[in-house]
């Protein structure tokens, strides 16, 4: 089947990067059917704050008639707004918990009345005669952020990269075993997603378009090269890439396919390179040509405790045991719920946690399948975690660091650069779980570093205050002591002068 494939697959070069991990990839469970709908929940939560960045201001009120697609928040800069997923009533707004966070979240509860009515939309299809900025309004006010997990403010990231990009990146690689939500998507909605590439590549003004796709996804390969026989205008480069995980991660992606390496806590718009997800792309479309704000997205229902496990268009704000409901979920005793995948996906303390706009998978594995039983060993320095970080860390070492408590060390050793993709984790003979180890100093040494941030404001504002006192205590001093005035010797002088004239008369006189 792919010798149509001879336009767009070009025999190119192809970079490695250093380490990686090749696991058994679980993605048939779900990738051999069509992405399904299911019925409305009974209700929806909605976290305030589903990407990288503040919570907008809520401007909705308990007993609110909303309808979908109706902002409950304001969104300005990297703050975006939060849209109702369906029409219904506005039943309460209170902290609830969440899969990102150790404490409650502020929520928007809101009871869908079954209608599943729209706010009036406007859509954009002339865009290529609108002004940039317009457009990129148009993204930020329909809530978009990177649907691959990341979470970063679309709109914000395209205005970063204005004027600097020769590249587009379509990530479509999925490298992360069980989910194969952006895989479907390419499946079922190919001319979506070319159209919501076409859309970004317009914005960003790129000469060159690569979708990056590993070799095991040839379904959805088949798909979009289809797609593109269709469209003669759109020049866009297919690179399938071997299947290794985690080439899914931008970085890794971006030096796979232009061999080039993003510098040091800089990002890739530096050296020319613009990196976009499938799914982002695919709501890019929803938003500039559809005029829907993100109100839904594709997720992966999975794992062996799951008897009808597939793809599920979701609404946000979908508590996650509605999803298992609906895939047939079959719990053991201590069950273990992620939300994502088996490698980086977040355990869920509760699956009352809803869907966000970064959810792109539920796996609910069974003991056997999720070695949840393994027993933590010690360490005994085989360094095979070394030998497959991606980033050329010394997990070993860090893992040493960490059980020191000396943050400065790990500091120095740059545990802020790993990328938890858990391949530390996967590989390890003794099952010390050492991307949680990881994930949890980062989250130490940014609470220290916020601490250290508020004691120098403090500081700064300590001294601002004393030297402001010390001013206004010099100043007070200065309009109460005596002023100096050489003007009464002047006077003293004149009526000396004046009393000696008067003398000289008298006496003469006399």
């Amino acid at each position: 089947m792919f010798h149509i494939f001879k336009k767009n697959l070009k025999k190119t070069q192809l970079w490695d990067f250093h380490g990686g991990i090749h696991p058994l990839d679980m993605k048939s469970q779900s990738s051999h059917t069509p992405v399904r709908k299911i019925p409305l929940p009974p209700q929806l939560i909605l976290p305030l704050r589903q990407h990288i960045g503040t919570e907008g201001e809520v401007k909705i009120q308990p007993g609110d008639r909303v309808l979908r697609g109706q902002a409950l928040t304001h969104g300005n800069g990297s703050m975006l707004p939060v849209h109702a997923p369906t029409s219904g009533i506005v039943t309460k707004i209170t902290p609830h918990v969440t899969a990102h966070a150790s404490l409650l979240e502020t929520c928007i509860f809101i009871t869908p009345d079954g209608e599943d009515k729209w706010l009036d939309r406007e859509t954009f299809n002339n865009y290529r005669y609108m002004h940039r900025s317009e457009i990129l309004k148009i993204i930020h006010d329909a809530g978009i952020a990177g649907l691959g997990g990341a979470g970063f403010p679309t709109a914000y990231k395209l205005k970063s990269g204005l004027q600097k990009i020769n590249t587009l990146i379509i990530n479509a690689v999925e490298c992360e075993p069980y989910i194969t939500a952006d895989d479907r998507l390419m499946q079922d909605h190919p001319l979506e997603v070319l159209e919501g590439i076409r859309i970004l590549a317009w914005i960003l003004r790129a000469h060159h378009i690569i979708i990056g796709i590993e070799d095991n996804k040839p379904k959805a390969i088949l798909s979009l090269q289809r797609a593109l026989q269709h469209d003669m205008n759109l020049s866009i480069s297919i690179r399938i890439i071997p299947t290794k995980y985690p080439s899914g991660n931008s970085g890794h992606l971006i030096k796979i396919l232009t061999g080039k390496e993003v510098p040091h806590n800089q990002h890739s718009s530096e050296i020319g390179v613009f990196i976009q997800n499938v799914s982002t792309a695919f709501a890019v479309k929803r938003a500039i040509i559809d005029g829907e704000s993100l109100t839904e997205r594709v997720v992966t229902l999975t794992g062996a405790s799951l008897s009808h496990p597939g793809n599920v268009w979701a609404r946000l704000g979908t508590p996650v045991n509605y999803l298992l409901k609906h895939a047939g979920f079959n719990p053991e005793d201590k069950q273990l719920i992620l939300m994502g995948g088996a490698l980086m996906g977040l355990p869920l303390l509760s699956d009352a946690v809803p869907v966000v706009k970064i959810t792109n998978c539920i796996l609910a594995p069974t003991s056997k399948e999720g070695g949840i039983n393994r027993v933590e060993k010690n360490c005994i320095r085989c360094g095979i975690c070394s030998d497959v970080c991606p980033v050329s860390l010394l997990p070993q070492q860090l893992y040493w660091f960490i059980q020191g408590g000396d943050h400065n060390k790990a500091r120095a050793h740059n545990v802020i650069d790993c990328i938890e993709c858990g391949a530390c984790s996967y590989v390890c003979p003794s099952n010390i779980p050492l991307v949680q180890y990881y994930r949890k100093e980062k989250e130490i040494i940014q609470a220290l570093d916020a601490d250290s941030q508020r004691s120098r404001i403090a500081k700064t504002r300590f001294e601002a205050r004393n030297k402001r006192l010390l001013q206004k205590k010099n100043h007070t001093q200065k309009k109460l002591s005596p002023t100096v005035n050489h003007q009464p010797n002047v006077i003293f002088s004149q009526s000396l002068a004046g009393s000696a004239e008067i003398t000289h008369d008298s006496d003469t006189q006399t």
